[in-house]
Order: structure tokens, then C-alpha cells, then sequence
């Protein structure tokens, strides 16, 4: 069925404007004033609203394995929650452990998946190993659609890659013209950090982040900017959380390196006090690169509104207050993770456009369309133009609430921002051209989305 917004102001990264959007078969056709458009026509009316292109999570975890136990979204509950929250795309972590084969890991997640996802969605593909089998299993991989990789430069013996394994990856990636994202810390300083602080009876939450300092995520960011600025190829930064590593990725930047930053919300509004509360409130804080001390959060502000922080994702990963427990004792049997994907965008409008100094289109760029430009969707996804998915997002920027885990729509027990105030919110929101969510509600198809096939770029 054809679908028409009127009266809304369309906000993109550059450009805003007062205009009607007609689409049919999935895409923006038109856009204008006083569109003629045929009697079947859903029409929804967006006086007084903000109109955005659909919101792209970078970074997120539904099917999960992870510390003898599993993320509780499944591919559904987690795509709700997106959509409720204005996200119309998510790019998922595949994640096999180092025991697991590749090929194998990717079929298993694109099979959870499938046929079970409300919004779009597609993959970034872990390499938790390089043997002979990786290269042919990797470029398998990305001629079915896939455009980039992801590292972890932590997690030793079940995630985490060598440098060697790193700079066979990137070597790859560069070939493919593929670009690498990467956890940023060292995992050998970590499990010594680790042993040692519990060796001291250091044993609750609190000393989570002490065992992950602003120093080893410094010097994991400088170490990959390193092999980037060595093998030629691209890279990305997922949830960057300090100053210190900030600044280490701008000065890559400033010497040519091919490298961009993601930041999570995370990072930007909680600091390091919630993981200090007592007994399992400072568990549901846990995550990694830790909840870092208040000071980080007004360079991460300032570093997105410049564009040093290229996007804003969650890193959502869901686990519910048992699992959390699994970790008294021993934190570092903590199942990492803070939920997000129905809160990001949310709060990054309330707190850093409306309550802050973030500019409108700053907003959209890094909430949307610089995901969907360094990963293979624009113009596809990102932007509100003709020939673009009608994925669209009509926004209330009055509507007021607060969030918690009695209303949200995760398959999770516990909200890691309860209690925060929010200053807007989705009140319609379509993909490709169908109304999913309407007036706060999920309306929709909960089979709509579709596995997103990307093309590599050859940076």
C-alpha cells in the first residue's frame, strides 16, 4: 500500500525542509507539496514533527553466546524494541569463539535471524582466529553480502585475536576492501589486571574497571591504529570510551590513518558510580570498556558534536538480572552488557540536541547516515531522498517520558537507564514504506525485516 507524510519538517544531515514524502514498492518516490497520490494511500500526518531518516544501529548483540550463558533478545523482542525506538536497522556481531569454524558461525546467525526480525538488518563478521581454512572462509563470507570484520583485542583464548592474527586480518580485509572493526584493549594486561585484583580479595563490581584502566583501552586504539597505518587497511573503533583513547585516535587520524570512532550511549551518560553500587546494581553496569569516570563524557560530547566520533551505537547486549548474578564473587564472570537498543536514540536527542549543545543534523548523521555510508547502505539506507528505502521515522520532539524496564519492550528484566528522563519520541515509524510502529505502538509485520547484502568498498 502506498504510503504519504505530510506536513512534517524532513531532517537529514544537510538539509531541512518542510515537505510531504510519498512512497510505493518500498521506496521515497516523491517528495514535495501537494502530491497527487492514489485513493489507497496510508497517509499519516506529521504537523509539528520531525521527520528522519530510519536510525542504524552499528553495533549491536542479539543471538549470543557468551560466559557460559546467552543474551536473552531474540531476533524478534530485539527488533520491536528497535523500532519502537526510531532504529529501522541494526548491524548485528556475529561472534564464534576461537573453537568455533567461521563459515559454519555465519550460517547459525543469519539462520537466527531469518524470518524473525520486524526492522532490516545485517551482519559485521568476528574473525576470532586466522588458520589455513580463514581466508577462503572469509571471502565466502563477504561475496554473500558482508562488509566488514570485527576483531577483539581482549577476551584472550575465546575471542581475542593476536597481532599476528590481527595483521593477517586486516592484510585480508584490505584485499577485500573490507573494513575492520575492533575492541580495543589488551587482553594480556586485562587477565593480569584481573588475577591480580582478585588475588587482593578484590572481588565485586567496583573492580571491574580497575582491572580495564583508560590506559590499556589507550594503548589497544594505538596498537590497532598501528597495524592500520602498516597493512593500508580501514578501521573502526567500536565504543570508544575515554579521553585518553580519543585522543590517541585522532592523532592516527591526523597522520593519515585510515580509522573512524563509534561511541556508545553507554559511555556518554553513565560513568563508572553505577558499576560501584552495591551487590547486583553494580553488576547490571557491567560492560566493556567499563563505565569510565564522569570526567570522559564532555570529550565524548565534544568529540561527536566535531565529528572526531563518527557514530553513536549500543553495543545492546541483554542479559537479565540472574545471569548478572552469575558474576558475585568474581567479577570477572560477569556477563558484559548493557541493554540500549530501544533507548539510544531516544536519549541521544533528549540529552545531547535538546538538553545539550549537539546540533539537529549532527544528530542524524551520526545516529544514521555515517553508519550507513562507512558500511555499504547509503543511499540505500540514511537519507530521505528518491530511490531510498521509506524508512522513516516521524518524531514528537514534546512528548515526554521516563524510562524503565516495566514499559520497555526487551526481553531483559532490568533497564540500565531507569529513571532517565526523555524529551521525545517516535510516534510512526516505517520500514521500507510499511508502518511498523504507530501512536507508541508496534503495529506492524514482525517478519518485515530483510537481510541487508552490502557491497565492499575499496577504500
Amino acid at each position: 500500500m502506498p504510503l504519504l507524510i505530510k506536513n512534517g519538517e524532513i531532517v537529514t544531515p544537510d538539509s531541512r525542509c518542510h515537505a510531504d514524502i510519498y512512497a510505493e514498492d518500498e521506496t521515497i518516490t516523491a517528495i514535495g507539496h501537494n502530491l497527487s497520490v492514489p485513493p489507497d494511500t496510508t497517509i499519516l500526518d506529521a504537523a509539528g514533527k520531525f521527520v528522519f531518516p530510519g536510525f542504524i544501529d552499528p553495533h549491536v548483540h542479539i543471538y549470543l553466546p557468551f560466559m557460559s550463558t546467552f543474551a536473552k533478545d531474540t531476533h524478534q523482542t530485539a527488533s520491536i524494541a528497535a523500532l519502537m525506538g526510531g532504529t529501522t536497522t541494526y548491524i548485528e556481531m556475529c561472534c564464534p569463539s576461537r573453537n568455533d569454524d567461521a563459515l559454519e558461525a555465519y550460517r547459525l546467525w543469519k539462520s537466527k535471524a531469518e524470518g524473525n526480525s520486524a526492522c532490516d538488518y545485517t551482519f559485521h563478521m568476528s574473525v576470532t582466529r586466522f588458520n589455513d581454512n580463514t581466508e577462503a572462509e572469509l571471502t565466502e563470507i563477504v561475496a554473500d553480502g558482508i562488509s566488514s570484520f570485527k576483531i577483539f583485542l581482549a577476551y584472550k583464548n575465546f575471542f581475542g585475536v593476536d597481532d599476528g592474527e590481527m595483521y593477517q586480518t586486516l592484510t585480508l580485509a584490505r584485499k577485500l576492501g573490507v573494513i575492520v572493526t575492533a575492541h580495543c584493549e589488551n587482553a594480556e594486561l586485562v587477565g593480569r589486571l584481573q588475577q591480580h585484583l582478585l588475588a587482593q580479595g578484590h572481588t565485586g563490581p567496583e573492580w571491574h574497571e580497575p582491572s580495564r584502566p583508560e590506559s590499556v583501552e589507550a594503548e589497544g586504539t594505538s596498537r590497532f591504529a598501528t597495524f592500520l597505518e602498516n597493512t593500508g587497511a580501514t578501521g573502526y573503533i567500536v565504543h570508544l570510551s575515554c579521553e585518553p583513547a580519543l585522543r590517541a585516535a585522532v592523532l592516527a587520524k591526523q597522520r593519515g590513518v585510515k580509522l573512524h570512532v563509534e561511541s556508545v550511549i553507554p559511555h556518554f551518560l553513565l560513568d563508572k558510580t553505577y558499576a560501584e553500587r552495591p551487590g547486583v546494581e553494580g553488576m547490571k553496569h557491567v560492560m566493556s570498556p567499563p563505565l569510565r569516570d564522569k570526567r570522559n563524557q564532555k570529550a565524548l560530547w565534544d568529540g561527536l558534536a566535531q565529528g572526531l566520533i563518527d557514530t553513536v551505537g549500543t553495543d545492546h547486549c541483554p542479559f537479565d538480572t540472574a545471569q548478572k548474578r552469575m558474576g558475585e564473587g568474581n567479577f570477572t564472570q560477569i556477563p558484559n552488557g548493557i541493554p540500549g537498543l530501544e533507548e539510544r536514540v531516544n536519549l541521544l536527542y533528549t540529552y545531547g540536541v535538546k538538553r545539550g549543545t549537539l546540533d539537529l543534523h549532527r544528530f542524524v548523521d551520526a545516529a544514521s547516515t555515517r553508519g550507513a555510508k562507512l558500511f555499504g547502505l547509503f543511499p540505500r539506507k540514511g537519507t530521505i531522498a528518491v530511490g531510498s528505502d521509506a524508512d522513516l521515522v516521524v518524531y514528537d520532539p514534546d512528548q515526554k517520558s521516563i524510562l524503565s524496564a516495566r514499559t520497555h519492550h526487551g526481553n531483559f528484566d532490568y533497564n540500565g537507564f531507569e529513571g532517565f528522563e526523555l524529551d521525545g519520541r517516535p510516534v510512526a515509524v516505517t520500514v521500507r514504506g510499511k508502518v511498523q510502529v504507530q501512536d507508541g505502538v508496534f503495529v506492524g509485520d514482525k517478519t518485515r525485516g530483510n537481510f541487508l547484502r552490502r557491497q565492499p568498498t575499496h577504500f
